[in-house]
């Protein structure tokens, strides 16, 4: 008997002993937060950082311009604003569906799927211009150094829509009126 117990608890020892060998993800990567969720479909490089000069004169411009409405529109310390949640009309999954209102102004059903914004012809980065990869996509409102564009970014996080500073590494730039 005591041996089928001594057994069963070395048997259980190594087991646990096995499971903990396992290779075990400990981080994300820097880019991954909830303003900017990881997609893992793709490798992520590490993004520059927008000076700060630029994302401060972006903040002060924006903080003498006058809101219409949108009554939940907040300004974090990083220069992030909320500037509303999902908009009517699109699915759960958004970031196409808000591009397309913001582009287009109205829902374009088959640009909901953020990989078929790829089919527009490449571009050079530019405000109005929109950076698309498979699994996201987000408009470009105003560049603020190296490869850092303030970005009109639908469901970028919490089911959130949001402007704030984004890297185009890992994005293709395409024209939307091309």
């Amino acid at each position: 008997m005591i041996k089928r117990v001594l057994s069963a608890c070395i048997f259980v020892i190594v087991s646990f002993a096995a499971a903990e060998a396992r290779p075990y993800r400990t981080h994300q990567a820097p880019e991954c937060n909830i303003t900017m969720p990881c997609d893992f479909s793709y490798a992520q490089p590490r993004r520059e950082r927008a000076s700060r000069a630029s994302l401060q004169a972006y903040r002060s411009a924006q903080m003498t311009v006058s809101d219409t409405g949108s009554t939940a529109m907040t300004m974090s310390t990083t220069g992030d604003r909320v500037v509303g949640g999902r908009p009517a009309g699109c699915p759960s999954s958004f970031c196409g569906c808000g591009a397309a209102l913001r582009v287009f102004g109205r829902v374009v059903p088959e640009l909901n799927l953020a990989s078929n914004w790829l089919r527009f012809p490449r571009t050079a980065p530019a405000p109005g211009m929109v950076a698309a990869r498979h699994g996201h996509v987000f408009v470009l409102e105003q560049h603020l150094g190296g490869d850092t564009w303030m970005a009109y970014d639908a469901n970028s996080g919490g089911h959130a829509t949001r402007m704030h500073a984004r890297s185009l590494r890992g994005y293709t730039v395409v024209n939307p009126r091309g």
